[in-house]
């Protein structure tokens, strides 16, 4: 039986756990703490601590302790803001390259407006919830601090669905979004569907005022056309499809990207998905949207069409991972969004470098491939003017964040009218 040993930490690791020299592991331990526990392998387990930190608070949410959706709720909301900064500014450092940094933008508790329930069947009936952390152990979450009332509301509705169309060994994966006509639901990992199904799903959709309700992809019920709205236009995207973890982040991050493509008057919008920054940017210049997945420019385009007072709006379905657009194809724009997924998008910021395009508005979920990516546009002549850190998945590690690129003689255009995002 191992013994009880004693470490101070240092720093906290980008997966959220404090990290003693060594290193050593403490999950929910923060910097400058003592804590003692067993030692087993890297990690300290069972962990105790003996002089806590002055930013250590109580956790707001009584599902904390067993719950794995979150992580830094033991952490005062001004420590995970500084933390998150520094994760950005480290991974800049990295690359050689710094920036103006904004003031953090925290998204509010109970904001988030999209998540996956774990649904699992049970000998008394199921149960649903957030697996707890390295866990395939749902716990569930009747109080949740984290999602808006809306879902927490639904965790009934994912139960049954568990006890519907769940396997008595797997657990579905029920991704809950709210929308302005009700929850739009899409299971996976259930059984496959059959007539009985599809009239349960129905019987629930009706029962709970979903507005759609679909099982690995494919719609079985919808009341009403999953909305939401982007720049003033009700878009519905295909189940499943992206969209911004709350309205506040994504406000958050719209602001940036107009802030940064302001006076242009053609602009590209890379991995433009249903039209979040596409449409809203459309109410002042001609935006040509590129995404890989055509039910998500199909969504767009029909609220383009259906929009009132929008530019011109043109889509392309196309992997740039694979095909980006180059520099003969980028000529013709004043500016470009790029929002890539965490792997970033190499191939296309090269691209981007060779077309000097005068403006870009960089969104991105992870700040090593952005620092990366941002190299790229730096060692051709770009400027990285500024830095917003969004923390729209509260209490997280995740960070989120937009930064205005311009080429060196387009500095004093691009910071014309500067405010806070």
């Amino acid at each position: 039986m191992s013994q009880t040993e004693r470490h101070r930490i240092e720093r906290l690791g980008h997966q959220g756990d404090g990290v003693a020299p060594g290193p050593v592991y403490v999950a929910r331990a923060l910097p400058g703490e003592l804590v003692e526990g067993r030692r087993v392998g890297d990690r300290l387990e069972d962990m105790r601590i003996v002089e806590p930190s002055s930013d250590r608070v109580s956790p707001p949410c009584a599902h904390y302790r067993g719950c794995g959706g979150c992580a830094l709720q033991h952490a005062s909301d001004e420590f995970v803001a500084g933390w998150k900064l520094d994760v950005v500014r480290q991974a800049l450092k990295a690359q050689g390259l710094d920036a103006e940094f904004r003031d953090v933008i925290t998204s509010p508790a109970q904001s988030r407006r999209r998540a996956v329930i774990a649904a699992r069947r049970t000998k008394k009936g199921a149960m649903a919830g957030f697996y707890g952390r390295g866990s395939d152990v749902i716990t569930e979450i009747p109080n949740c601090r984290l999602l808006a009332p809306e879902l927490v509301d639904a965790l009934p509705l994912a139960e049954e669905l568990a006890r519907l169309g769940a396997s008595r060994k797997g657990a579905l994966a029920v991704t809950m979004t709210r929308t302005d006509n009700g929850l739009d639901v899409a299971v996976r990992g259930g059984k496959p569907v059959d007539t009985a199904l599809r009239q349960d799903c129905a019987t629930l959709a009706e029962a709970h005022g979903l507005a759609r309700i679909s099982w690995e992809d494919e719609a079985l019920a919808m009341r009403l056309p999953p909305a939401q709205v982007f720049g003033g236009v009700p878009v519905s995207p295909p189940p499943g499809a992206f969209l911004q973890a709350t309205r506040e982040g994504e406000a958050a991050l719209l602001a940036c990207v107009e802030e940064i493509t302001r006076g242009a008057r053609r602009v590209a919008d890379l991995f433009c998905g249903s039209g979040t920054f596409t449409l809203p940017l459309a109410a002042r210049a001609e935006v040509h949207g590129v995404e890989a997945e055509p039910e998500m420019l199909a969504a767009l385009d029909r609220g383009w069409r259906h929009g009132q007072g929008l530019r011109r709006v043109t889509t392309e379905a196309r992997d740039l991972f694979r095909r980006p657009l180059m520099a003969d194809e980028l000529s013709r724009f004043d500016a470009v969004v790029i929002d890539p997924p965490r792997a970033g998008a190499r191939a296309q910021t090269e691209a981007l470098a060779d077309a000097q395009v005068p403006v870009i508005a960089a969104v991105s979920c992870n700040p090593v491939s952005f620092a990366r990516d941002a190299a790229v546009l730096v060692a051709a002549g770009y400027r990285l003017q500024w830095v917003q850190v969004v923390d729209q998945f509260r209490w997280s590690t995740h960070v989120e964040l937009a930064a205005a690129f311009v080429l060196s003689h387009e500095t004093g255009r691009a910071s014309e009218g500067q405010g806070t995002a």
